[in-house]
This record gives C-alpha cells, sequence and structure tokens, in this order.
C-alpha cells in the first residue's frame, strides 16, 4: 500500500516505508541485548553529529529542533549521556536501533489499526492524538501521518492508537529522511531495516 505524500512536502521530505507481515513480536528479545551494545558502544567512542539535513526539515516547516527534537536526535543523546537504549518490544527495538545507527527519524505503527489510505501531509491547526505514555501530540503545523481517523505519527513521537504490542503481526515503518537524502542512500536504509526486521521478529514485505 503506497503512502501518499502531500505537495507541501515534496520538497522538504523524502519519505520512506515498509508495510510488513507476519512479525513475530515479543516483549524482550535476546539475541538483540548484544547488538544494541555493540550499536551504543560504537555511538559512545564515535559519536555521529546530529544530522543537519533532519533539523533542516523540521526548520522549513517552521518547528525549532532544539525544542521539539526529532526521534533520532533524542535517542542520540540519550546514549551520548551514557543511557542505554530503551528496550520497548522486539519490534521497537529494531526501530530505535536503525534510528540511532542511521540518524533518521522513523516511525512504527500496528498496520492492522490503521484505516483507509495512509498520507504524509502538515497537520492541520488543532489536530492531536493520544501519545504513548505522553499526553495529548499537538500536530497542527507539523509533519504528520494520518489515514482515515486523522493523524496518528510524526517524527517526533507516536500514537497510542496505532502503537506497536506483543499482539502486533502487521507493522508499517515509516523513515522520515529529508529531501537531502539522496534516494540511492535511503534504498539502503530500507534494505537494512528490513533486513533487520525479517532476523528479529521474522514476516516478510506485505504484498
Amino acid at each position: 500500500m503506497p503512502l501518499t505524500l502531500a505537495p507541501a512536502l515534496a520538497s522538504i521530505v523524502r519519505p520512506g516505508t515498509i508495510w510488513w507481515s507476519g512479525a513475530t513480536v515479543v516483549s524482550h528479545e535476546h539475541r538483540l541485548d548484544p547488538l544494541l551494545a555493540e550499536a551504543e558502544a560504537k555511538v559512545r567512542i564515535s559519536p555521529p553529529a546530529e544530522s543537519v539535513a533532519v533539523r533542516t526539515m523540521y526548520k522549513k516547516v517552521g518547528l525549532d529542533p532544539t525544542k521539539t527534537r526529532p526521534s533520532n536526535e533524542a535517542l542520540l543523546r540519550r546514549v551520548r549521556k551514557g543511557d542505554t537504549l530503551p528496550r520497548i518490544n522486539s519490534a521497537v527495538d529494531i526501530v530505535n536501533w536503525c534510528s540511532l545507527e542511521f540518524q533518521l527519524p522513523y516511525g512504527l505503527y500496528d498496520a492492522s489499526k490503521i484505516s483507509g489510505d495512509v498520507t504524509m501531509r502538515i497537520g492541520l491547526e488543532g489536530e492531536r492524538y493520544a501519545g504513548i505514555r505522553k499526553d495529548e501530540v499537538n500536530v497542527g503545523g507539523r509533519i504528520t501521518v494520518a489515514d482515515s481517523l486523522g493523524p496518528f505519527g510524526n517524527p517526533s513521537s507516536d500514537s497510542a492508537r496505532t502503537m506497536v504490542t506483543p499482539a502486533t503481526t502487521k507493522l508499517l515503518v515509516v523513515i522520515y529522511a529529508p529531501m537531502e537524502i539522496a534516494q540511492p542512500q535511503l534504498d539502503r536504509v530500507i534494505k537494512a531495516t528490513a533486513e533487520r526486521l525479517a532476523m528479529i521478529v521474522g514476516g516478510q514485505p506485505a504484498s
């Protein structure tokens, strides 16, 4: 299923998507323990710079990325301080690993909770959703993904409605890549992410 990019974002975002089926999500996947520890160690030894392109993407829609941080930068800052990546479940942990390594914001959604076509657009004034472990998330004037029921995700935080749990078997991964990221580079990121999904949660790209 395609994701439609609104014309207002066509020169700002180059989204990547992975629709995935047959996943087996578990609360804690021990095979990820050494892989995440290695990724964290690499960041502490040779920390990547915050993605200038991602910050620019936020500024182009009128957001201050130091106040509303992209998810990749929030993860990077956490690990550079000496903390570990948060462990939520096997699917979320994979996406956080990829976001940290590739320094791009990711969104992860339970595809069975999505209704109708998916569009990436600028949120309308007053649009908001219940966040995951947060109060309501305002997406007015911000980059957001939405279905027929309304917005359910953005590059900083996702919604409770479409959050992934161990009951999830169908996934939608959205990579909020800035337009400055070349398509071949984004294709490599998508490929690596899909390989990690296949290795850890099983399943395959949805047809």
